[in-house]
């Protein structure tokens, strides 16, 4: 119970410092922007408010300045934990749920979506 106390403690400040000291956000037209709202419709993060590998993934996706939805998996038996562990295969975050037409890809590793999101949406990746 200490511990967790301790890590849920740790975890909030993380979050805390990490808001204090967000990256700044790619600038876009704003066709180009409504472009990646759109692209960013079918992607959502589940994910732990304290977890150290979510805050890393909300940073970039900040930074990339796409508006994904985040849904919390963190609360026992709640909706959006069930779909990680039923659907996804695994209660395991972050994860990016991807959906594509009737084809649903989960992505775990903090590493991996982020890759995957520079790859989508930074113009830098997109240029080289």
């Amino acid at each position: 119970m200490l511990l967790k106390v301790f890590r849920e403690g740790v975890g909030g400040l993380m979050a805390f410092i990490s808001f204090l000291t967000r990256p700044r956000k790619i600038k876009r037209t704003h066709d180009e922007q409504l472009a990646v709202a759109e692209k960013a419709k079918s992607m959502s993060v589940y994910q732990y408010f304290a977890c150290p590998f979510c805050i890393k993934t909300r940073r970039a996706i900040h930074r990339l300045n796409v508006p994904i939805e985040y849904r919390d998996a963190q609360v026992r038996d709640s909706e959006h934990r069930q779909a990680l562990a039923v659907e996804g295969g695994q209660v395991k975050v972050p994860c990016l749920r991807i959906d594509d037409g009737d084809k649903t890809t989960w992505l775990y590793e903090s590493n991996d979506i982020i890759s995957y999101l520079n790859e989508q949406f930074d113009p830098a990746v997109e240029a080289a």
